[in-house]
């Protein structure tokens, strides 16, 4: 169960933010996933399945889809066992040892990862105001960056994102993108809304192709439920593209109050709206409790879906326990406080996804919840499942997924962080 917390007293801008989007949420929960919850009443029957096919079976049935057309939206049902693909390890950029200090593998926070040219990778350090060069091999290349407000510097590094020959930068708190070549030398700057903040994670470029991505941030014309849209941009500027996110919300969640503190837990196995821009201007979003993915354009029509037949998973007594286990243990704590529920409903069965991502060329990935282990399904842009591959376990971070290589950030002892690297084998 995932925990957030808010101090009522201190950052007045972020619980202002914070409790809008909670009470969106409270608002937006009847109608969780409106789109999707009118789709699957237009296509019945969709992701049921008497089994549930076997990535280890040879004699598993091959991956089959099928596409038809029912009032104008394509629907594209995916079933058997795709090909076999593996995630092998090539390095873990970080601190060897606690005495170890200073160095370029030592980080301060990391907010973003990113895959370039010649087997790069990008780190954005926000708390050391700097992006850290190294190869996949692991060996650090060189950085550039330094606080401050001038060209190449930063105030809040948030992300990064490799985009058509040169490296973008968000710096949410000074409002604009900079731009760099890939030994870092500094080429420009364009401005966007500035003054925002959110977690790691959230205000970030969400790549969905070799030269195209998305920003979030605040809508310029928001109505209820709606607060936040995805601008779309490239290496020469912004596209126009312009996805609002859905309304819904993004997790299930008990809201406690104890003092002058807030506390968010996510309700374990609780299906909720998961959301991501994809290429070609279209929003993918998926309710976590079925196996089923929306492609709606900026106008909000639903013009394709992604099914996949999976059986349903219950959830065991342990598994419920441990998902709720800090929440019992801050309620054995305060046992005045007030919670909204104050008993999470237990689901009946586990939710089929975890998250959605997008690589960076364009291709769906999904992470499938599975009681063997989470898996990544990974899809073509027209919806044909290509291949299925052990996930490794997701940080606090989305990963960055290229065309070889997989980036994802970890927490070690002491909180100190990771960079790992996974080279994607296909097999044959």
């Amino acid at each position: 169960m995932k925990r957030y917390e808010i101090i009522r007293l201190i950052s007045n801008h972020i619980s202002r933010v914070t409790f809008h989007a909670a009470s969106a949420t409270k608002a937006a929960r009847s109608r969780a996933g409106l789109v999707l919850v009118i789709l699957a009443a237009a296509l019945p029957g969709a992701c049921s399945s008497d089994s549930d096919p076997d990535p280890g079976d040879s004699s598993a049935e091959a991956v089959t889809t099928t596409i038809d057309t029912i009032d104008g939206i394509i629907r594209v049902t995916n079933a058997g066992t795709p090909p076999q693909w593996q995630l092998t390890q090539v390095a873990s950029i970080g601190p060897k040892s606690l005495s170890e200090t200073g160095s370029p593998d030592e980080f301060g926070r990391v907010y973003d990862v990113a895959l370039g040219p010649d087997e790069s990778v990008y780190v954005a350090d926000e708390m050391n105001h700097e992006v850290r060069v190294f190869g996949v091999d692991g060996v650090h290349r060189f950085s550039f960056g330094r606080q401050g407000e001038g060209p190449g510097e930063f105030g809040r590094l948030y992300s990064v994102a490799w985009l058509g020959g040169r490296l973008l930068t968000l710096d949410a708190l000074l409002g604009r993108i900079s731009e760099f070549s890939a030994e870092g030398e500094y080429l420009g700057q364009r401005r966007v809304r500035g003054a925002m903040g959110g977690p790691p994670g959230w205000v970030r470029f969400y790549p969905v192709g070799a030269d195209e991505a998305y920003r979030v941030t605040p809508a310029v014309d928001p109505i209820p439920g709606r607060w936040w849209e995805f601008i779309g941009l490239d290496s020469r500027g912004e596209t126009g593209d312009t996805l609002s996110l859905l309304a819904g919300s993004s997790a299930v969640t008990i809201d406690c109050a104890h003092g002058e503190r807030i506390s968010f837990f996510e309700i374990p196995f609780g299906a909720k709206l998961v959301q991501r821009p994809g290429p070609g201007g279209m929003l993918y979003s998926a309710s976590t409790g079925a196996y089923r993915i929306a492609l709606t354009d900026a106008g909000d029509d639903t013009v394709r879906v992604i099914e996949r037949s999976l059986s349903p998973e219950p959830i065991s007594d342990d598994e419920w326990g441990e998902g709720n286990r800090e929440y019992r243990a801050l309620r054995d704590s305060f046992p005045l406080m007030r919670c909204e529920p104050l008993h999470p409903p237990r689901p009946d069965t586990k939710p089929f996804i975890e998250e959605i991502d997008i690589a960076s060329d364009g291709k769906l990935w999904v992470e499938v919840i599975r009681e063997s282990g989470n898996r990544w399904e990974v899809f073509d842009t027209d919806g044909h499942l290509l291949a299925s591959l052990p996930a490794p376990p997701r940080g606090h971070l989305p990963p960055a997924i290229g065309t070889d290589h997989v980036l994802t950030v970890r927490q070690g002892d002491f909180d100190l962080e990771y960079v790992d690297v996974w080279r994607i084998d296909r097999g044959s």
